[in-house]
C-alpha cells in the first residue's frame, strides 16, 4: 500500500501530476480542490495518497491531508460511487463544502457535478450523513474518463491553457459541449489552466 509520496513536482497535467521520488516517476490523479493548492514544477511536494487496484490498472489518486483521502475512501465506499465520481465529486467542491452539503441535506447540488443523478446524490446524502458527523470543519482545506482534443473549429483551439482546461474537465466526467462552453465563458489573456479549470467549475457548479 502507498500511503504518501514525497518527492519532487515533475509535471502537472490537471488532474493528474508526475512526482519523482527517488528516481521514480509517479502518476497520480488529484481532485483539482486539491491541485490548486500544489507548488510549481521543479519544487518539492508531499501528497497522501490511496491505492486502487483494478484488474486492468493499478492507479494513485493524491490529497493534500489525510481529511481529504479519508473522505475519499468514504465516498468510493457509497453505493454507486467508484474513484472516478469520488474524483469529479472533489474537484467540483471542496471536502468542507461536500460535508455541509450532506449536512444540510442538500442534494440539488450534488446533482450538478457530472455522473451524480437525482437518485445517486439523495442516496449519497442519505449515507453519508452518519460517517460525517465527526469530520472537523477545521481541518478542511479552503474551496475552491480520457482526455479528449476540442474539435478544431471551437474558438478556444490555440490557447493551450484553455486546450488543457477542456481536456482536464472531460476527464473528470463533463461532456466535451459543456466543457468547451464553460471554458469559453471564463477564459481570458493570461489566465492559466488551473485558474481557467477553477472559474470554469465554480461557473457549473
Amino acid at each position: 500500500m502507498i500511503g504518501k509520496l514525497s518527492g519532487t513536482l515533475l509535471e502537472k497535467q490537471p488532474p493528474e501530476i508526475l512526482i519523482d521520488v527517488n528516481g521514480v516517476g509517479y502518476e497520480v490523479q488529484m481532485p483539482m480542490t486539491c491541485f490548486y493548492e500544489l507548488p510549481s514544477t521543479g519544487q518539492p511536494a508531499a501528497i497522501f495518497t490511496h491505492f486502487v487496484v483494478r484488474e486492468d490498472a493499478q492507479l494513485l489518486f493524491g490529497f493534500n491531508n489525510k481529511i481529504e483521502r479519508a473522505l475519499f475512501r468514504e465516498l468510493i465506499k457509497a453505493n454507486g460511487v467508484g474513484p472516478k465520481l469520488a474524483l469529479a465529486i472533489l474537484s467540483g467542491m471542496s471536502a468542507e463544502q461536500f460535508v455541509q452539503c450532506v449536512n444540510h441535506g442538500d442534494a440539488s447540488t450534488l446533482v450538478k457535478i457530472p455522473g451524480v443523478g437525482k437518485k445517486t446524490a439523495e442516496r449519497l446524502v442519505l449515507e453519508m450523513k452518519d460517517k460525517l458527523k465527526d469530520f472537523g470543519h477545521d481541518l478542511f482545506t479552503p474551496f475552491s474518463d480520457n482526455a479528449v482534443i476540442p474539435p478544431q473549429d471551437d474558438p478556444t483551439v490555440g490557447n493551450l491553457p484553455a486546450d488543457d482546461a477542456i481536456a482536464a474537465l472531460v476527464a473528470l466526467g463533463y461532456k466535451a459541449a459543456q466543457a468547451q462552453k464553460a471554458v469559453k465563458a471564463v477564459k481570458g489573456d493570461g489566465l492559466d489552466t488551473e485558474t481557467i479549470i477553477k472559474e470554469a467549475l465554480r461557473s457549473m457548479m
